[in-house]
């Protein structure tokens, strides 16, 4: 029996399609969805991963306000840029791409972006509100594994869930996210700290794994009929590519796909997903910033 591929492709098409019709409905009421992206420098993975996010702001008709500073830009440029972005009402949604230059401080850099427009849900009012269950941004990547589940039909209530990798992006927030009422699961987040893990991956009826690191989990640590959602993006050398290299997530898929239920592959399955709930987010922004200006 082989697992069921879960397409983030197609169901993140559906996301983003969904997004563009509602869109166009908040236009006529002469609201047009805006985020601005803050790309810092030139780092390539950066650099691939904004222009996904401009094409996105595009196919779903919103307003792109993206903005490239140099490699030398300051600390201080950066946070009167945000501030600007702060006070202005035809924004909705704030991303500063990371990883910034190292002489400047992250978490002062995103701590600066307004609550209220910080799409990405990783700004502290954010993750508080995440924390105790009251309405915010959720970031996208967990977001986005919840509505990958539900598509599936994936039970969730009373389920094990299993959390490879405790970062603030992915791990904290979707173990947060898997313990409200609506989801029900019993949750357990697994780290580089933990002794022998598949004594718990084993146990998992949801594994999510997002470690940063290939073959973190194998066919032999996983639950018969498990959904396996793997969140890494690893770059593996391959001279039968042409780019030299294929990319690869955190599960050993081609194994894995044995003995689990569902499962993501890599690419095409988180991924894609990030993306959609990032503008999924933006959309709410400008619904919100619509109901308190009516």
């Amino acid at each position: 029996m082989s697992a069921k591929i879960i397409d983030g492709k197609s169901i993140a098409a559906e996301v983003k399609a969904d997004v563009a019709k509602k869109v166009s409905e908040l236009k006529k009421s002469g609201v047009t969805p805006c985020l601005a992206v803050i790309l810092v420098g030139n780092n390539p993975a950066s650099v691939s991963y904004v222009s996904g996010k401009r094409k996105a702001l595009a196919e779903a008709g919103m307003e792109d306000r993206s903005i490239e500073l140099p490699e030398s830009t300051t600390e201080q440029e950066i946070l009167s840029l945000i501030q600007k972005l702060n006070e202005d009402k035809t924004v909705h949604g704030i991303l500063v791409q990371l990883p910034l230059p190292s002489h400047i401080d992250e978490k002062k850099v995103t701590n600066s972006i307004s609550p209220e427009k910080d799409v990405d849900g990783f700004h502290p009012v954010n993750v508080g509100r995440l924390v105790t269950g009251e309405k915010g941004f959720l970031p996208c990547t967990p977001n986005g594994i919840t509505v990958l589940l539900k598509k599936m039909n994936v039970e969730t209530s009373g389920k094990n869930v299993v959390v490879v990798g405790r970062s603030n992006i992915v791990g904290k927030p979707m173990a947060l996210l898997m313990l409200r009422k609506e989801f029900n699961s019993t949750v357990t987040i697994c780290h580089t700290g933990t002794k022998n893990l598949s004594d718990y991956t084993k146990k998992a009826d949801i594994l999510i794994v997002a470690s940063g690191r290939p073959n973190t989990v194998t066919a032999d640590m996983i639950k018969e009929g498990a959904a396996v959602i793997d969140v890494g993006v690893n770059r593996i050398p391959d001279s039968t590519k042409k780019s030299g290299f294929r990319l690869c997530g955190d599960v050993d898929f081609e194994g894995a796909k044995e003995v689990a239920g569902f499962i993501t592959p890599v690419p095409g399955g988180v991924g894609p997903m990030t993306i959609a709930m990032l503008i999924f987010n933006t959309l709410e922004s400008a619904e919100n910033f619509k109901a308190q200006n009516d």
